[in-house]
């Protein structure tokens, strides 16, 4: 049976007292790997009634993500630093300085061959993810906002055949590459995403803080929210954008009508049936949305932000990673 939206339910929350900014799942397991806001990477099997997070390592601050690229699971954090370490012995393979700034998101290609990181010194580097060579620097996002403050370069994603790599920044822009030349395919811009406040805090917020490419590569969907009232708080309502990046067009807008927030996360169906959209404020939420009708499937509250998913092979079972807990969802008939 088919994953069907209507009929998400919550299998698990389990409650933790970090922040879990990032989640990896082993195919065919509820094996999980976490990123946290104490510093730790974890390990952990979900499919257990209690299952036992084990600290397999540590950065130097915050741990912001973490992928898997084929026996080892990589993650990067504040420290601008990658780790490497072994997904069995659970021990580090090798660790690099490769940013100098935070470390925001990391990426792996479908063919488990190329990472890419992103961070708030504004640049994409894609590494060989067996041997942690450097491959490539993309350079495409200016370090300041238009007014004159420093930028953050927050997501990335490969398109499905890994030829092209998506990057979103602060200010709404996006970035289209080539992977293997690195050359610069397109530009698109979100700028209702990005909201400056030039009177009472005189600083700005929001920006791209997801990325996603279709199954067949042609569209992208770009996640984050709305322009914001009072620029202390994620009080914008959730914000999803989808593109036609290679002719540059926007064909969808979800301006979200529930839930306010950041979508701190997106995942296509690979068949196009759905569009998922995660994230959160003080609440958070799962939302699925419908490209063709152009409106909202499902939308659920969760009860606290999420921060990142993994979806298991039949795309039937969520695990998110969230702000004090760990979630498993279930879209089972």
């Amino acid at each position: 049976m088919a994953a069907n939206p209507e009929k998400l339910k919550v299998v698990s929350q389990l409650s933790r007292r970090d922040i879990l900014f990032g989640i990896a799942r082993v195919p065919g397991t509820a094996r999980v790997f976490l990123a946290s806001s104490d510093a730790g990477v974890y390990v952990a099997d979900l499919s257990q009634p209690k299952p036992d997070f084990k600290e397999i390592g540590k950065h130097k601050s915050y741990v912001t993500s973490v992928v898997l690229a084929g026996s080892s699971v990589v993650s990067g954090g504040y420290d601008g630093r990658l780790c490497w370490w072994d997904t069995q012995k659970l021990t580090q393979v090798r660790a690099l300085d490769a940013h100098k700034k935070w470390i925001r998101k990391l990426a792996v290609s479908p063919d488990g061959r190329a990472l890419a990181s992103v961070a708030d010194d504004m640049v994409c580097r894609l590494w060989d993810a067996a041997s942690g060579k450097l491959l490539n620097e993309l350079r495409g996002h200016t370090e300041k906002t238009p007014h004159h403050f420093s930028s953050m370069l927050y997501a990335c994603a490969f398109s499905p055949n890994g030829k092209h790599l998506a990057t979103g920044d602060k200010t709404g822009h996006i970035v289209v590459w080539e992977t293997a030349t690195g050359r610069q395919v397109t530009t698109l811009e979100a700028p209702v995403m990005y909201t400056w406040d030039p009177v009472q805090r005189v600083h700005s917020i929001g920006g791209i803080r997801s990325l996603a490419f279709s199954g067949d590569g042609a569209l992208l969907a770009v996640g984050g929210m709305g322009k914001v009232g009072n620029i202390d708080h994620l009080e914008a309502k959730a914000r999803v954008e989808v593109f036609d990046w290679q002719n540059g067009k926007r064909t969808a807008e979800f301006p979200g009508d529930k839930f306010t927030g950041l979508v701190e996360r997106l995942e296509f169906h690979p068949k196009g049936d759905w569009l998922l959209a995660a994230g959160g404020a003080m609440d958070g939420f799962l939302m699925f949305l419908d490209l063709k009708a152009k409106k909202a499937l499902k939308q659920e509250k969760v009860q606290t932000h999420v921060h990142d998913v993994a979806l298991n092979e039949d795309r039937d079972t969520i695990y998110a990673a969230c702000h004090g807990r760990v979630g498993v969802f279930s879209l089972k008939g």
